[in-house]
């Protein structure tokens, strides 16, 4: 009965905090990070490929991250693609050989308004387990209208999915004041 509701509301739920955790990945800290460059796309032979498929991306220190591309031609397309990536705010440069990104230190100003960012991400999983929520309870209420199950077990079901709502805003709570510890720390 409404054990099919739950177990894809919860998988759905799941989902959204994964999600969440990417998201937060992509996140400048300060700290070279290779995953920061994942969203990135090089133009090669007229076409957008990701970083990855196009280099090795290797970080070589805390403040560093090395690109040894697969052909040396794409090295200033490489350079170009992470440059015009203002979100990520980085000026990569080429020795004619590899592409070298130096991760400046964050300033203040800048914690702060990464704070604010994972603040907005946050609150967007929280939507996202919110409408995961309403459409298994919906998904509910269509079956009892069609007599499938009873008012009991509507009610159970709603009771179920606040605890696994609570269960998984819990999560999106932790993961995101780690980060933010993670950012303020210095």
């Amino acid at each position: 009965m409404d054990n099919e509701y739950l177990s894809g509301a919860e998988l759905g739920m799941e989902q959204a905090v994964e999600h969440f955790q990417g998201e937060l990945k992509k996140i400048r800290t300060g700290r070279a990070n290779a995953s920061m460059l994942d969203s990135i796309k090089v133009e090669i032979y007229g076409q957008l490929t990701p970083l990855a498929h196009a280099a090795t991306v290797n970080v070589v220190d805390a403040q560093l991250i090395q690109i040894t591309p697969f052909d040396p031609n794409n090295l200033v397309s490489i350079s170009a693609a992470i440059r015009d990536d203002q979100s990520l705010g980085l000026n990569p440069a080429d020795d004619g050989k590899v592409v070298r990104v130096p991760i400046p230190p964050l300033t203040e100003e800048r914690r702060l308004a990464i704070v604010k960012q994972i603040k907005e991400k946050a609150e967007e999983a929280r939507i996202s387990l919110r409408n995961v929520r309403h459409d298994a309870l919906n998904s509910v209420k269509d079956a009892e209208k069609s007599g499938d199950v009873s008012k009991d077990d509507v009610k159970s079901a709603e009771t179920k999915l606040n605890d696994l709502i609570d269960k998984f805003n819990q999560q999106v709570e932790t993961v995101a004041k780690d980060k933010e510890k993670e950012v303020l720390t210095v």
